[in-house]
């Protein structure tokens, strides 16, 4: 796991010195080494930086920036069956003078340019300059485990792993996008490929972005997309053998993730996704798992659980409980790892585990992406429910229907926000009569009330709107699965977890995100995932096959701090802080008197969508650290 950054300067004003500060703003992601080159071609300077954090060959011929002939690379993550691709390439005539995937990624590049990520199973972010050709190949792995931001505007290309060190150069502006802001109070955080300024992207997962230098000009190209497997007809197959065939590529993609040169250890919630991930590695192997737990002694805690899982697999684990003392020493610093505004309030005890684990390991394995993948979360058993209800209303009736909700929308009162919000959203999606009406039902039911929204901000009327677009999916699970996984997972989650752990130099892994297994499971009847009664169902029977059921029969729970309680009370200052009228004055951003409005309602019990009121802190705080200061 390592930073990385750089840039493409037509000026010709930047230096090594700028590059040596972008660097540095990522120490944190790569604390064993840096690295820095320079190049100039043509009428630009090209500039390439990197910090690492060492888990494959601990020497220093695995330092980057690497350069062979032409090429020269800078790779951020892991390619977890870079042997295997290394041996291929040695066959093919390739000579290697390290043990490092970099130098794997490198040169199957040289021989197969942008197809030779086909063949990389892991998490990454690499950037390749070409001399020769003048262009430079941005790629990001898959399920965007790993960031890339780039800016562009005029004479300056910027890129690095985290938006601060785009900041960092002289020549980035930090003009702040307001549809952005809308997007992140509407849904707590801000979808790719936008971010919070303006010319700067986040790169798509499972995109390239070929840049040529001397035009100018950049273009986009997909390599993968989840989508293309929900498209895909839906398996025929029997229920055990699904469950062997998943079972295999679990063991396969847990396993890989334990490829390293430095102590690996794994996060154990006690929920079904960590403790599947947790028993297939335990299960075949004599040495004892380092297992991890962060208990919530005031909130959803289920440390006693994890604690029990541990000792009946075997394994050396270590607890400890997050109380509003350790929140309130974290909370301060969440806007300098969080550098784009990002409202996941788990992101506290997220970063808790990680300083835990990092005091015995570098590597950790997390089970994110588990209810994305096999259907597991509760809200499907609603979403189903009321998608049939919908489905049933005959075609011809949807729009005047609709049409009808939207005018009776108009004449409820303003104080009636969640009955309007409902008709408001139940209205647009039977008006949609196109084959993304269950997007616009989704994007209606996960975002808060438009509203609310508008009247939080001081210039905005227009709606945003999230445009998804798909083609026949094979299933209305299979639809609801892919929303998620192309909207929370990556921008939200990932990027919780990657922040987290990389603020105590860890470096995390995803084996429930490897693409094999999403593209199997993809494909899988609905009803070996969720029968709207039951969920997860093929990943809960491999793990009863492995876990005795009573330890696991249990309702699902969060990852979550009590952090609306404690902001009526110990956190109430931050409120105070930073949602005054002359803090809000200084950005002119918010409207002081609405949130004034949402601020009394919510002391009084009175606000439904309570989730505003951390999104407005959060922002806050993200100002005060990256504009003000």
């Amino acid at each position: 796991m390592c930073g990385i950054t750089g840039f493409v300067d037509y000026k010709n004003t930047s230096s090594i010195t700028e590059l040596n500060l972008m660097v540095k703003s990522l120490f944190h992601r790569g604390p064993d080494g840096n690295g820095t080159f320079i190049d100039t071609i043509d009428n630009a300077m090209v500039g390439l930086g990197h910090t690492r954090l060492s888990i494959l060959d601990l020497s220093g011929a695995g330092h980057q920036p690497m350069t062979f002939g032409d090429y020269t690379i800078i790779l951020n993550g892991e390619i977890y069956n870079f042997k295997e691709i290394r041996e291929q390439l040695i066959l093919l005539g390739h000579n290697f003078v390290s043990e490092s995937d970099t130098e794997v990624v490198l040169k199957a590049f040289i021989h197969n340019g942008v197809h030779c990520v086909d063949d990389f199973i892991g998490m990454f972010a690499f950037i390749i300059y070409d001399k020769k050709s003048k262009k430079i190949y941005f790629c990001r792995d898959r399920a965007g485990v790993k960031p890339l931001f780039i800016y562009l505007k005029e004479d300056i290309l910027l890129f690095g792993s985290e938006l601060k060190a785009l900041m960092t150069h002289p020549q980035f502006e930090k003009k702040i996008d307001l549809d952005s802001v809308a997007d992140f109070l509407s849904y707590g955080y801000i979808k790719n490929p936008s971010s919070i300024f303006k010319d700067t992207i986040k790169l798509k997962p499972g995109n390239w972005f070929i840049f040529d230098i001397q035009t100018r000009q950049g273009k986009n190209l997909v390599y993968w997309d989840v989508l293309k497997y929900y498209e895909q007809p839906l398996l025929k197959i029997e229920f055990e053998d699904a469950i062997q065939e998943t079972r295999r590529l679990l063991v396969s993609a847990c396993n890989y993730r334990m490829v390293a040169d430095v102590p690996v250890g794994v996060f154990l919630s006690g929920g079904y996704d960590s403790t599947c991930v947790t028993a297939l590695l335990q299960k075949d192997r004599s040495e004892k798992l380092k297992t991890f737990t962060i208990g919530f002694p005031d909130g959803a805690n289920e440390a006693n659980e994890a604690q029990k899982i541990s000792q009946f697999l075997g394994t050396e684990h270590t607890c400890y409980d997050c109380t509003i003392n350790e929140a309130k020493s974290i909370i301060r610093d969440l806007p300098y790892y969080y550098d784009e505004p990002c409202a996941d309030i788990s992101a506290i005890p997220t970063i808790m585990v990680s300083k835990l684990a990092r005091q015995k390991v570098t590597v950790a394995l997390s089970a994110d992406g588990g209810d994305e993948v096999f259907a597991g979360y509760n809200g499907y058993f609603e979403n189903l429910r009321r998608w049939a209800q919908i489905r049933h209303i005959p075609t011809f009736c949807k729009p005047i229907i609709g049409e009808i909700l939207e005018n009776v929308n108009k004449i409820i009162p303003s104080q009636k926000i969640n009955i309007k919000h409902k008709l408001s959203g139940l209205g647009k999606t039977l008006k949609d009569n196109s084959r993304n009406a269950l997007a616009t039902f989704m994007n209606c039911s996960t975002k808060i009330p438009d509203s609310i929204v508008y009247n939080v901000l001081a210039d905005r009327k227009n709606e945003l709107v999230r445009v998804v677009k798909m083609g026949e999916m094979n299933s209305i699970l299979g639809t609801l699965q892919y929303l998620d996984y192309t909207s929370t997972l990556t921008d939200l989650l990932l990027t919780k977890v990657d922040r987290a752990s990389m603020s105590v130099s860890l470096e995390g892994r995803e084996p429930l995100l490897d693409h094999r297994l999403l593209e199997f499971a993809a494909q899988l009847p609905p009803s070996f995932k969720n029968n709207g009664i039951q969920s997860k169902i093929i990943l809960k029977e491999i793990v009863h096959r492995e876990i005795p059921k009573k330890l696991m029969d249990r309702p699902k729970m969060g990852f979550d701090l009590p952090i609306y309680d404690w902001l009526k009370g110990d956190l109430e200052y931050l409120m105070a802080e930073y949602l005054s009228t002359s803090k809000l004055n200084e950005h002119q951003i918010f409207n002081p008197n609405y949130v004034k409005i949402l601020i009394s309602e919510f002391k009084m019990n009175k606000l439904l969508y309570k989730e505003i009121i951390w999104r407005l802190i959060v922002f806050q705080m993200w100002y005060e650290k990256w504009i003000t200061d």
